[in-house]
């Protein structure tokens, strides 16, 4: 499967600069061993803390 980077940084909101911006299977492979969620999951004000745990993302969704 050929990976749409380009279409996909249409959609990425991620601020962080890193070499998987914009390959969604390489960003959730990363976050996943790492205990997090990808930038995409997030709002734009809560994404800015870059903290991509979960309990960031259940504390914006209230």
């Amino acid at each position: 499967m050929e990976c749409k980077q380009a279409k996909n940084m249409d959609y990425c909101n991620c601020t962080y600069s890193c070499s998987r911006k914009g390959i969604c299977c390489e960003c959730l492979h990363y976050h996943r061993k790492m205990g997090e969620l990808p930038a995409c999951y997030f709002d734009a004000k809560t994404e800015r803390t870059y903290d991509r745990s979960v309990e960031a993302y259940l504390r914006a969704r209230r």
